[in-house]
């Protein structure tokens, strides 16, 4: 594994929020963009303009690569991150009357926008976790039974939280059965975890290019199978097409208003391209190794507790709670006293703590990376014995 850039020689343990360490040849890909390109696609005829184009499409048949999306690539539209792509897809299927079905695993990127649709009409239901992170499959088939039937199902592949990824093959044949479209948010698997359209069978894809996917931040994705009906949710110019007042009914410009985000595609293109030299599998091999050590090296201090199905989740997250400190306060300590960068709190998803019994206190989350170390795993773990010692 090539030496990542890094700024200090801090551990940083934070990559459910950002890959703030990136590699190089993702810097490079935004500063060459930067200085040898500049323009927006889609807008202008020059040449500096038709590179960026070539540069976006580019970008669009990397990503259907790593998705295994067969067919046209512009069904990948470009958004801010996937809070962004979430809020398009929810409330851009959902209408007044209409049914969504979520999870209690849910991130507020997707609680936040399905209440917006509830506000505006439409009806919401929550399927309930149980306390080792799996959904109760039997409730599922029971919410898909009622009526009206439900038009859509939201469900995340993995939970920020705790790394838990859902059984999403099986619920989504199981909401195609009572007619329902399927959303996957991949905003935590992928770059970490296989995220194959084909073999999931969902029917849309919000994603970010700045977890898994080690690229700039202000850059995510949407992928939109054939035939899913989506109303855009912003509303602006597109580069072509420009006479009528409805936005263009073809993708990807149906939902693209206004200038893109560049910079953000050039760099998502180079951490696309990265990702898949190396291999998904390959890297999630690596960091399974990684999180085994470090839960093999906490699980036996006293004071130091794996929060939920953190220990046999997929992804190489893992939430922990010290006694006597509440999750602010390990926080400030673990990087004060050992450098040690990680995530304390509810970590937007609120109701996932309420399963894991972590409402209150909140947990102290751990996430590895392409460029974690053994080094940097062995550091931790020494930080939370000397922790555990000293409380």
């Amino acid at each position: 594994m090539e030496a990542p850039v890094v700024l200090n020689r801090s551990v940083y343990l934070d990559y459910a929020a950002t890959s703030a360490i990136r590699p190089h040849e993702v810097i490079d890909a935004i500063t060459a963009y930067l200085r040898d390109v500049g323009a927006t696609p889609g807008r202008s005829g020059h040449s500096r303009a038709l590179t960026a184009g070539r540069l976006a499409l580019r970008c669009r048949r990397l990503l259907a690569e790593l998705l295994n999306v067969a067919g046209d690539p512009g069904r990948i539209t470009f958004h801010l991150n996937a809070t962004h792509a979430l809020n398009t897809a929810i409330l851009g299927i959902l209408s007044p009357g209409n049914r969504v079905i979520r999870t209690q695993y849910d991130h507020n990127a997707v609680r936040r926008p399905v209440a917006a649709a509830v506000g505006r009409g439409a009806h919401a239901d929550v399927l309930p976790v149980d306390e080792l992170g799996s959904p109760d499959m039997a409730q599922l088939e029971s919410l898909l039974r009622q009526q009206p039937s439900a038009k859509l199902v939201v469900l995340p592949h993995a939970s920020n939280v705790t790394g838990q990824v859902f059984p999403v093959r099986e619920m989504t044949e199981l909401a195609h059965t009572y007619g329902a479209a399927v959303l996957l948010d991949a905003a935590q698997s992928l770059g970490h975890y296989p995220v194959d359209v084909h073999e999931l069978g969902v029917d849309m894809v919000a994603f970010t290019g700045h977890k898994g996917v080690p690229g700039p931040q202000g850059i995510g994705g949407l992928w939109i199978r054939e035939g899913i009906q989506v109303e855009p949710l912003a509303f602006g110019g597109t580069g072509g097409d420009s006479g009528p007042l409805e936005m263009p009914e073809a993708f990807p410009d149906h939902l693209e208003a206004g200038t893109q985000n560049a910079v953000g595609i050039a760099g998502l293109a180079a951490a696309t391209e990265w990702i898949l030299g190396r291999g998904v599998e390959n890297l999630h091999r690596r960091e399974t190794v990684l999180k085994r050590r470090l839960i093999g090296g906490l699980a036996p201090l006293e004071k130091v507790r794996v929060c939920g199905p953190s220990a046999s989740s997929a992804l190489g997250i893992v939430a922990v709670l010290v006694d006597g400190l509440d999750s602010a306060e390990l926080t400030t300590r673990i990087e004060k006293e050992h450098g040690i960068q990680g995530r304390g709190g509810l970590h937007c998803a609120p109701e996932a703590h309420e399963c894991m019994g972590t409402l209150e206190s909140g947990a102290f989350r751990l996430s590895l990376g392409w460029a974690t170390t053994e080094e940097e795993i062995d550091h931790t773990v020494n930080a939370f014995r000397a922790l555990s010692e000293s409380t």
